[in-house]
């Protein structure tokens, strides 16, 4: 086994070991077997998008099967480890470490991974399954970080989503959704430049400065996941919600109007 993962797998073991002592290995998978989460995502996506590979997880052996240890390696070489306890339904712990690991070892690491694992159909798999004490090859490696260019729109996306945007109280306080969006230039680094409208506002309402508020674009997105394709789009742009998923540039049609499932 390649020396990161064999890291990472003591880590993990000494820490439950440590912080979940009344956990036994009957408690667990498969004894407390390691798996690779590469399911969801993928290695490259995680890689590139999240800045760390896809969790390393050990679960409780019981009907619901929740995490007893979740790790979480990113690029720069640090270790995020949350413990759970109460058959994983409560976190007894949450440590961060300095792996002293170089960036060019762990992207050999996560080509491998790739290659090793998600190209060969392992997914969510005991570790000792895949094959990771390899070198990979320049060619490979080249391989890998060409595609980077496949996840720009999600890199750009994620960006966006940690910064600010003018948001109609047609939509924090009485519960529509997005029926109209514009894209200006942002003001300052925190700012998306977006502004997004509930559909009905009129120039009175628009015109007074406590009808909006300021919101984080995540909080937006995370309700209403159809806005998520969208947020990347370029300034001077503006788009009309057409039904509930899509948007289409503005050219004067009327917004299609919907309220939240779940008000914000």
């Amino acid at each position: 086994m390649n020396k990161i993962m064999e890291s990472i797998s003591e880590i993990i073991r000494l820490n439950m070991a440590q912080h979940l002592p009344d956990v036994s290995a009957d408690d667990l998978e498969e004894d407390g077997k390691i798996y690779y989460m590469n399911g969801k995502n993928g290695t490259e996506f995680d890689w590139f998008v999240n800045e760390h590979l896809p969790a390393f997880m050990v679960f409780y052996n019981d009907k619901e099967n929740l995490g007893a240890a979740k790790a979480l390696v990113y690029t720069n070489g640090k270790m995020h480890l949350t413990l759970y306890d109460d058959h994983g339904r409560h976190i007894a712990k949450q440590v961060e470490f300095n792996m002293e690991i170089g960036k060019e070892d762990l992207l050999k690491l996560a080509v491998v991974l790739r290659f090793n694992a998600d190209d060969q159909k392992i997914w969510d798999a005991d570790i000792e399954r895949i094959d990771t004490d390899v070198t990979p090859t320049l060619s490979d490696k080249a391989k890998f970080i060409k595609n980077r260019q496949y996840y720009e729109p999600s890199i750009r996306r994620k960006e966006i989503m940690s910064k600010l945007a003018v948001v109609s109280k047609k939509i924090t306080v009485d519960g529509w959704k997005v029926g109209y969006m514009s894209c200006e230039k942002p003001r300052d680094s925190q700012d998306s430049g977006w502004q997004f409208y509930g559909g009905s506002e009129d120039q009175a309402f628009v015109d007074d400065p406590e009808n909006f508020t300021v919101c984080i674009i995540h909080a937006l997105c995370s309700v209403d996941q159809a806005l998520i394709k969208y947020i990347d789009k370029p300034e001077g742009t503006k788009w009309v919600r057409v039904s509930a998923d899509e948007f289409e540039e503005d050219e004067g049609q009327e917004p299609y109007m919907e309220k939240w499932k779940n008000h914000m």
